[in-house]
């Protein structure tokens, strides 16, 4: 099995052993198998990209390929303990929406995204471009990413959605915590972990 990310090993140091766990937008599988054989939980991903969805089988997951943009609402209420979505939520329709079924399904919710706060974006607007950063590295014109939020932005949506942040880790483009990142969240991290719960 190859080594997992940074950020990925991240999560899974959030996850309880034993518990039942939805990867949205899972990838080829390689945290959920990772969770699956070194902290025995349970449960599926889902992933909409077919050359994905055949090397998680590959991982012996259990993947639905769907989009996430069609809703979660063929899922019962409680059915996690945790549902992750890595890097995917700026590129669903509807975040706000996905985030409340997430934690209808799930007594936990885990998030990560790319910051567009982060000082690279912010100077890459000032040059008059949309950002093309080591976290955001595709051009305007060809990007997957619909709705870019700021780590600020992120936060006051959770307040308003009345969510609790249990946890939240900022780290740089190789997914590693900083003492600046720490300091200036929003201007010097680049990508944005959290676990988050209703109030």
């Amino acid at each position: 099995m190859s080594l997992l990310r940074s950020e990925l090993r991240m999560i899974a140091d959030w996850i309880r052993p034993g518990s039942h766990v939805l990867d949205l937008g899972c990838g080829d599988g390689t945290l959920l198998r990772y969770l699956h054989e070194k902290r025995q939980v349970t449960g599926y991903g889902m992933e909409i990209d077919q050359d994905k969805i055949v090397k998680a089988i590959e991982n012996n997951i259990n993947v639905i390929q769907t989009d996430l943009d069609a809703g979660l609402s063929e899922i019962e209420s409680g059915s996690f303990d945790y549902v992750i979505m890595s890097e995917t939520l700026q590129a669903v329709r509807y975040p706000d929406k996905l985030i409340d079924e997430m934690l209808r399904i799930g007594a936990e919710a885990i998030i990560t995204f790319p910051n567009f706060g982060h000082w690279r974006c912010r100077l890459e607007l000032f040059h008059g471009r949309m950002p093309v950063t080591p976290s955001l590295p595709n051009t305007w014109y060809n990007t997957p990413n619909i709705h870019l939020c700021t780590i600020t932005d992120f936060e006051q949506l959770c307040e308003d959605m009345s969510l609790t942040v249990l946890q939240r880790i900022v780290v740089d483009r190789d997914h590693k915590p900083s003492v600046s990142a720490w300091l200036l969240p929003n201007l010097m991290g680049e990508i944005a972990l959290y676990r988050l719960q209703r109030q």
